[in-house]
């Protein structure tokens, strides 16, 4: 977060100019959408007559009351201390995105008969599969680092078309080119394995350069400085080098496990029954396709929010470490 401003001045809602061009800004937009069609042109039914028979007057009055309520709320929430505005936008957000999903017509009880399975078998497989693939891809991105700021041409070399050509092919492509091609080579690997290898060979590549950046960040001078004191390599990373870098190499290595959380749902189009596989078969079976893809998002988008929520206490104990 950027520092607090100590400039006195208006929030910028609460100008005129700017309430007025929100206004007529979102009273397009509702316009174009063509909402006198919907339960907003029910309850203006009094001042529009029939909605489906109101055309441009209708949508233009649906709009332009739907534009004054959102900018009084906009205006309302301006006055509120910052803590309480994420509160109410994120609130309000989250109505909106279940009532969303609301009209739907979503059966409940099928989601409700489905959702235990779903945690207990999809997320549990989904979560192995990618904290093994992380953990594994953290080692390879050290050694990976390691090689590409190394002297080493022969080091470098390896290290460089690793990441070159991991980071150069599609994840489902690696993931196919493991799981069938492998077989035809006389070496057969089983669904799980083949995910967790791929998404270990793929994310490592991006780690690498992560570390890499990290790395190369500390001052050449604490290297030199550590060498002439007698440290050994592997003591001068682990000591003085790596502790440095880590406030660097967290953040992005933070949404590389969480995108890697997101993309281990391909790892279902080989049979593996993660979150995503359970979601589409369990569809399936019932034609029941947008309860249990609805479900499985709002999993995920937990479990993300659960991992972003680790990722920032991470992220200020090394910054308090740091200072």
């Amino acid at each position: 977060m950027l520092f607090a401003d100590t400039v006195v001045g208006d929030t910028g809602v609460h100008k005129p100019k700017v309430i007025l061009i929100m206004v007529v800004v979102a009273t397009v937009i509702f316009t174009l959408l063509g909402l006198n069609d919907t339960i907003f042109g029910e309850i203006m039914r009094p001042v529009i007559g029939e909605p489906k028979e109101s055309g441009l007057f209708g949508n233009l009055s649906v709009g332009f009351v739907l534009a004054i309520i959102l900018v009084i709320n906009i205006v309302l929430i301006g006055f509120l201390p910052f803590r309480y505005q994420v509160i109410v936008v994120w609130l309000q957000l989250l109505a909106l995105f279940l009532t969303f999903f609301y009209s739907f017509d979503l059966k409940i009880e099928f989601i409700r008969s489905k959702i235990w399975f779903m945690i207990t078998q999809g997320v549990f497989t989904t979560l192995y599969i990618s904290a093994i693939s992380i953990i594994l891809a953290s080692f390879v991105a050290i050694f990976g680092a390691i090689a590409k700021l190394s002297s080493n041409g022969f080091a470098f070399a390896i290290a460089s078309f690793y990441t070159s050509f991991f980071r150069g092919l599609p994840l489902l492509m690696q993931l196919y080119l493991i799981y069938l091609g492998m077989p035809q080579l006389g070496y057969v690997i089983d669904a799980v394995p083949a995910g967790i290898l791929a998404l270990t060979l793929c994310y490592g590549a991006y780690m690498t350069e992560i570390f890499r950046a990290g790395i190369q960040s500390i001052n050449k001078g604490q290297w030199e400085a550590s060498r002439s004191m007698g440290f050994g390599f592997g003591l001068t990373m682990r000591r003085i080098i790596l502790p440095q870098a880590m406030p660097l190499i967290i953040p992005p290595t933070g949404n590389q496990f969480i995108a890697m959380l997101k993309d281990s749902s391909l790892v279902s189009v080989i049979g593996v029954w993660e979150l995503m596989f359970l979601a589409r078969t369990m569809g399936n079976k019932d034609f029941r396709h947008m309860e249990m893809l609805i479900t499985a998002a709002l999993i995920y988008w937990c479990l993300t929010m659960v991992l972003e929520f680790i990722q920032s206490r991470i992220e200020r104990h090394y910054r308090t470490a740091s200072h």
